[in-house]
């Protein structure tokens, strides 16, 4: 049975030809006793009224042929014979879905009573369905609920009496045939936009500090509430397996670790889930495909000192946020609010594919002194981000951390394959106050791609951490193997205030490529740290000054090709008095083409420092340009290159330069420079300028490292030997000279084989029998030893000192004889 086969409507309206809406109907026999326990049914009017039951200690068993609460009736379990019971276990046999619009009650207890709705067949919660319980509520359907003694209380086998037990339940069993649940559509849930607490309906919801649980096998809200004050809220959709049960101050917990098959849930029609209080509460969605739709809401609001739990997203295959009310005044949200002391929940997320669509968001954030929670995600194959509020342009696709008081806002933490953020959507930590923005920090495996703008407020799609206030802003670390900017997109770390922007480090083992701009407006790719003046709308808004004092950050790219073309800008900037900050790149080639620009640009205080190492090649085409350049009173910024060729081409230059304050300093080490030239100016040329127009122009030093063509030669010697004399002349042929090889010796067998053996050959035979010698006519003279003296010295290329001596002088050889020649 799936969710669609048991969705119910409002009277009136359309449901499956299979399902009669109880609510319009008749009261008559909707809970009654299937006679396997002592459970006693009477009705009164329009009241149920549930007693007896059969007690273990302090749990209670009650088994019903069918349960079911029409609209403005109630069932009622009175424990006016069983006081001391804190849970009630209750079970439906008979094979019909229990529907749910009405009030379910627990009476004349000594202590808060728990109750266990256990259903096979299905459970559907009405627009009128609350539960007036002093415990926590449990509705699954499951097929048996197992306890810590082994015994087990099933809803499907029903042929041999129950076994009743005192312990604690462990388990929730779920087959094949295990129903669902859903609670459908009520209209139209009105939402306070800053706390995401929905007024009206009431929805279902449990006493203070307890859980409301629904687990079954698909779980559809369709438009419904739940709600709980300092507790929990669990939604798990299974198929097959045990959910694990263990108690806790709050009610209950559950684990998923063996449940063998999941399935989905799906909030639609602006369903809220809402968890508020004093702190240590959460929710957990545990599913196959978990979908929040057309507004739909998860949200947990802290009001208190108490840190507050967190949200638990689990999802084996999807995690869907997508879509807006009909009016646009609210997207699908995931979002955990501080507003006090406390620190804001934790939002955790797991799933194979993460999909936030058309304004979906996913959010933290703290109002007063406490920080916001951290947002997590695990995210196996990939995360899509895309799109904005069609009906609302400033609701962008996000996922934000962010501050509007003192308090500080949580990290970003993603991992995942690939990451794609376009159309406008983002991905940013936040301060607008005092408080300190959080650290973004992205595992990409594969790749990132940021790209495109929010073509109606042309907001770019974005990577950043950011500060409006006194606060500072945290750094942005992304490792991936490729990672694209373009088409307007932006990856930074900023400030419009007097706090400082992060540092950004991107560490990618294939490519960095930054290209193009938007092509609906003038906003440029990017990637870099600035501190930026913002528009005067922004500043009155915020209260900010007209020029920002803080400092812009560092930024390090690391990677074997940055490329950055068609106008796309990599850098650091400072609008305002402070200094901007170190831009570092580390790479193998760096090639900018088309207005591709790396740039350091300072107004008021001192430029930043570009500093590229570059292994292979840099090679600037198409009015590129790398600067470091100063505007008003600021210095130029120093620029360090260090490449082994450097081409610049089609006007690309390399500036350094200043208006009134000192140009900067340039220094380029290579093996080749091939088109840039040192000029006073820019010219229409590729230059190379560190010049101020109205104050000191800086240095620029190019440092060829080529090859010393002295560096390793050897004097030869000046005495030198004639060759004709060292040649014996006159010999006959009939002198009889032979010589005799015996063996293989080093020499293979044929010309195509290779020597076996590494020995070496030796000929140890006394050869004196086979040598003959002739009468000596003439001796070879030996020259005399002549020692000579060092007459100067000089230090060689090696950096060793070498003794020069005069010219030894010059000695005849005698010629040689046939008979001297014998005798050598």
């Amino acid at each position: 049975m799936t969710a669609t086969s048991i969705w119910l409507g409002l009277c009136g309206g359309i449901v499956p030809l299979m399902v009669m809406p109880l609510w319009c109907g008749s009261v008559s026999a909707q809970v009654t006793s299937d006679g396997t326990l002592n459970t006693t049914v009477s009705q009164s009017g329009n009241k149920f009224t549930i007693t007896n039951g059969s007690a273990a200690n302090s749990n209670l068993f009650h088994s019903f042929q069918q349960f079911s609460v029409p609209t403005g009736t109630s069932a009622i379990f009175d424990l006016v014979n069983t006081p001391n019971i804190s849970t009630i276990f209750s079970r439906v046999t008979g094979g019909s879905i229990s529907r749910i619009d009405g009030v379910i009650q627990t009476i004349n207890s000594n202590s808060p009573v728990s109750l266990f709705l256990i259903n096979p067949s299905g459970i559907v919660f009405g627009p009128n369905a609350q539960l007036n319980i002093g415990g926590s509520f449990v509705g699954t359907t499951a097929n048996s609920i197992k306890f810590a003694d082994g015994v087990e209380f099933n809803a499907s086998k029903t042929t041999a009496p129950p076994l009743l037990t005192i312990n604690v339940p462990v388990g929730l069993q779920f087959g094949q045939n295990s129903g669902a649940l859903a609670q459908p559509a009520v209209g139209i849930a009105v939402q306070n936009s800053i706390n995401g607490i929905s007024q009206n309906p009431l929805g279902l919801q449990v006493s203070s500090g307890k859980t409301l649980a629904l687990l079954g096998n698909g779980i559809d809200i369709a438009g419904g509430v739940l709600k709980t004050v300092n507790g929990s809220i669990e939604l798990g959709s299974v198929q097959s397996g045990q959910v694990s049960l263990s108690p806790t101050n709050q009610g209950w917990a559950f684990d998923y670790s063996n449940v063998q098959r999941l399935s989905d849930i799906q909030l639609s029609q602006q369903a809220l889930i809402n968890v508020s209080g004093f702190g240590n509460s959460a929710i957990q969605l545990q599913g196959k495909n978990i979908r929040l739709l057309n507004g739909s809401t998860v949200s947990t609001n802290n009001f208190g000192a108490m840190s507050s739990d967190r949200i638990a997203v689990n999802a084996t295959e999807t995690f869907q946020l997508i879509g807006t009310t009909q009016d646009g005044t609210r997207s699908s949200l995931l979002i955990s609010n501080a507003s006090n002391l406390g620190q804001g929940g934790d939002i955790v997320i797991s799933a194979k594919q993460l999909l936030l669509q058309d304004g979906g968001d996913i959010l933290t954030q703290t109002l007063g002194p406490a920080a916001s929670g951290n947002i997590t995600v695990n995210a196996l194959e990939s995360i899509q981000m895309s799109g904005f509020n069609p009906a609302n342009s400033g609701g962008n696709t996000a996922i934000l951390t962010l501050s509007y008081g003192s308090g500080n806002t949580g990290n970003i933490t993603l991992s995942t394959q690939k990451l794609s953020v376009t159309n406008g959507a983002g991905i940013a930590s936040s301060s607008f106050q005092k408080g300190n923005s959080g650290n973004v920090q992205i595992n990409a495996s594969d790749s990132i791609d940021v790209a495109g703008i929010n073509n109606v407020n042309l907001l770019p799609s974005n990577v950043s951490s950011s500060t409006i206030g006194t606060g500072n802003a945290g750094n942005v670390t992304i490792k991936t193997s490729r990672l694209t900017v373009r088409d307007g997109a932006n990856v930074n770390s900023s400030t419009g205030g007097m706090g400082n922007a992060g540092n950004l480090k991107i560490t990618a083992s294939d490519l960095i490529e930054v290209s193009g701009a938007a092509s609906s407006s003038t906003l440029t790719s990017g990637i870099g740290a600035y501190a930026l003046r913002l528009d005067p709308v922004s500043r009155a808004a915020y209260g900010l000054p007209d020029i920002p004092s803080g400092n812009a950050g560092g930024v390090i790219l690391i990677t074997p090709q940055l490329r950055i073309s068609d106008r796309a800008q990599v850098g650091v900037k400072n609008d305002g008095t402070g200094n901007a900050g170190n831009f570092e790149v580390y790479a193998d080639s760096v090639t900018l083409r088309n207005q591709g620009a790396i740039t350091a640009a300072t107004q008021s205080g001192n430029g930043g420092n570009l500093v590229l190492n570059v292994k292979e090649l840099l090679l600037m085409r198409g009015n590129s340009k790398i600067s470091a350049e100063a505007k008003s009173i600021g210095n130029g910024g120093n620029i360090s290159i260090n490449a082994p060729i450097i081409a610049g081409l089609e006007n690309s230059d390399i500036i350094a330069n200043a208006i009134k304050g000192r140009g900067g300093n340039i220094q380029i080490s290579t093996k080749g420079i091939f088109g840039l030239q040192f000029r006073p100016q820019l010219t229409p040329e590729n230059d190379i300028t560190a010049s101020s127009q109205f104050g000191v122009s800086g240095t620029v030093q190019i440092n060829n490292i080529g090859v010393d063509p002295n560096s390793g030669l050897v004097q030869l010697p000046t005495n030198v030997v004639d060759p004709s004399q060292q040649i014996a002349t006159g010999c006959a042929g009939s002198e009889g000279s032979r010589f005799v090889a015996t063996g293989r010796g080093g020499v293979p067998q044929n010309p195509n084989q290779q020597v076996t053996s590494d020995r070496t050959w030796s000929d140890i035979r006394d050869l004196r029998a086979y040598h003959k010698t002739g009468n000596v006519t003439a001796q070879t003279p030996r020259s005399p030893e002549v020692i000579l003296e060092a007459t100067s010295w000089h230090r060689n290329a090696n950096d060793q000192v070498e003794l020069i001596a005069a010219p030894s002088p010059s000695y005849m050889q005698q010629p040689l004889t046939c008979a001297a020649s014998a005798k050598s």
